[in-house]
């Protein structure tokens, strides 16, 4: 009796799924090296169990080197299919910022009243009625900054008047300080000058003569002389 078709599903029972877990394993690690021996083809294989463990099988040194060149064959169709797309709309972006500067161009001539023989009385119209728009947004635009101006010159004028204010201010107060201060002094100056004598200090001595009549020899008439000169140099008040 030959044996029957295994049906491909999960095994219920535990103990059986792990044992042909095990099985199938070892089968395909010895499969694969097989593979790497006869045919000389590098080959790698990675097996991760139910709990998460692995097992990997790599004909080569490293299995990292295997990897990146398996991306390397994965991808290069991929990133060439994407580099052409992206070069084709690059392309397409180029011409478009082509045809937009030329037309660009073109306008800039037609304000500046170049290249106005291709254009009918309608283009000329448009052409008109736009000038006349830029024009007014100039003035618009040159009236409001010269309103700001104003206005910021105006702010600069209040404010340095109201320094100026200030500034007098002070000015008045340290001019009546000082004048106070100047107005002491001068008293002061008058209190120092003031005579600490008064007119009647000095007073004129009165000479009494105490000497006796034994000492007077000279009559009166031999003393008026030298009186007499005595009073040019004496003082008035010695008198």
């Amino acid at each position: 009796m030959g044996r029957g078709k295994v049906e491909l599903k999960r095994i219920e029972n535990k103990i059986n799924r792990q044992v042909t877990f095990a099985k199938r394993r070892n089968g395909l690690l010895k499969k694969a090296y097989e593979l790497s021996i006869l045919c000389e083809a590098e080959v790698a294989l990675i097996i991760f169990s139910n709990r998460g463990k692995l097992y990997e099988f790599c004909s080569s040194s490293s299995m990292s080197e295997t990897l990146e060149r398996y991306h390397r064959c994965s991808y290069r169709d991929l990133e060439a299919g994407q580099s052409s797309k992206d070069s084709q709309n690059s392309h397409q972006e180029y011409m478009k910022l082509k045809a937009r500067v030329e037309v660009l161009q073109q306008s800039q001539r037609h304000i500046l009243g170049d290249d106005l023989g291709e254009l009918n009385i309608k283009d000329l119209e448009q052409l008109e009625r736009q000038l006349d728009s830029s024009l007014r947004q100039i003035r618009s635009r040159r009236t409001q900054n010269m309103l700001d101006q104003l206005s910021d010159l105006q702010q600069q004028e209040q404010s340095l008047l109201e320094i100026n204010r200030s500034l007098r201010i002070k000015l008045e107060e340290y001019s009546v300080a000082h004048q106070a201060h100047w107005h002491t002094g001068e008293q002061n100056i008058q209190f120092r000058h003031q005579p600490v004598h008064s007119e009647g200090f000095f007073q004129p001595l009165q000479c009494i003569n105490t000497v006796p009549n034994r000492y007077n020899l000279a009559s009166s008439d031999t003393i008026e002389p030298s009186t007499q000169n005595a009073t040019r140099i004496l003082p008035g008040w010695m008198l």
